[in-house]
């Protein structure tokens, strides 16, 4: 078994549960994230998705401010702002705002794709300015001068030069991270000397060759001399395999619905996934995803997440823990993934405290 323990880190979709409401689902996110600042966690991040049934994560800076009002230590950010849904000097100024409210805190991860359908896409285009995906690059080089301390210096058609800061006298800047599951941002952020993330937790698919990539064509800049790198990984942790297992089965059933084009609902109780099974391609979905994750007790859990940071040689993991709830835990809670993170942060407790 390999004793390479790394540091552990949460992204958090904010799922809405069957019966639940936004407000019940956001405020037991704001339970796991003080939690996760308890257990000594590396960072927390939200996640960007529209018109999801299960998700009420779709304003990272909104869920970023009030995470970042109920902690102390652990860092808080996106994973990530999809650029391409807001202009960048909007992107700027919320991010400069919240490194204001908890300084060196703030982490500002973007994303290439839109995290949302061609309906809402357009819909997001004709509510207000929005990124030309195609100018991706020159966009994110463009939100890294703008929250700068020395801002970004524009020359006008005129001729004379004009001045740009996000916020008017910033004394830092948050960390950008490019994300992504292609090579696309892998070498952007190699090229631009930025720290990447891998999205594992939604595709497992060629992720030793796009590390590879970013690490081989890195170029270090003055923030990162090295390149800086971490996975995904969809974890669910309990007491025995079977209620692992069992918690889950809906978010795997939500996952093979989503990519065979079915119907999209809140996500399913234990109870309500268990009652009505899937077969065919979807049923084998939802097998093949389960074997990717990390479900399981406590030691096989841990087992897997030192083996997946050894293989690809991180020193973080960023968990999401998909636990889905049983239909009598209270509407405003997520018991089970707590416990996935309560179980994790004790198995590896001597390392998280190093």
């Amino acid at each position: 078994m390999s004793t390479h323990t790394p540091r552990l880190s949460v992204l958090d979709l904010v799922p809405v549960r069957s019966g639940q409401t936004s407000t019940q689902a956001v405020r037991a996110s704001l339970d796991l994230v003080r939690l996760s600042d308890r257990l000594g966690f590396e960072r927390y991040w939200f996640a960007e998705h529209h018109n999801m049934p299960a998700v009420a994560a779709s304003t990272p800076p909104v869920m970023i401010a009030a995470a970042a009002s109920v902690t102390d230590r652990i860092r808080v950010g996106s994973g990530g702002v999809m650029l391409p849904n807001h202009a960048p000097l909007v992107v700027a100024e919320q991010f400069a705002a919240l490194e204001a409210i908890a300084p060196g805190r703030i982490d500002l991860g973007i994303g290439r794709a839109p995290g949302s359908d061609p309906v809402v896409t357009q819909l997001l285009l004709v509510t207000g300015p929005t990124a030309d995906v195609d100018r991706f690059p020159q966009h994110v080089t463009d939100i890294l001068a703008l929250m700068s301390p020395q801002g970004a210096t524009l020359r006008l058609t005129s001729g004379q030069v004009y001045d740009v800061h996000a916020t008017p006298a910033a004394e830092g800047a948050p960390t950008v991270w490019l994300l992504g599951s292609s090579d696309y941002s892998a070498r952007l952020a190699a090229e631009l000397g930025l720290p990447y993330v891998f999205a594992n937790h939604f595709s497992g698919q060629g992720v030793d060759e796009i590390l590879a990539l970013y690490r081989e064509g890195y170029r270090p800049s003055e923030a990162f001399p090295e390149p800086r790198t971490f996975l995904t990984l969809n974890a669910v942790v309990a007491e025995t395999e079977d209620e692992a297992r069992a918690r889950a089965l809906p978010q795997a059933r939500m996952m093979a619905r989503l990519r065979t084009g079915q119907p999209l609902t809140a996500l399913e109780t234990v109870e309500e996934a268990q009652a009505a099974p899937l077969d065919g391609m979807a049923g084998q979905m939802v097998e093949d995803g389960l074997r990717r994750w990390a479900v399981g007790t406590p030691d096989a859990a841990a087992a897997e997440v030192r083996r997946l940071a050894e293989r690809h040689g991180v020193e973080e993991v960023m968990l999401v823990p998909v636990a889905a709830s049983r239909a009598d835990e209270a509407l405003d809670s997520t018991p089970g993934r707590a416990r996935t993170l309560e179980l994790l942060a004790e198995e590896l407790a001597g390392d998280l405290a190093a």
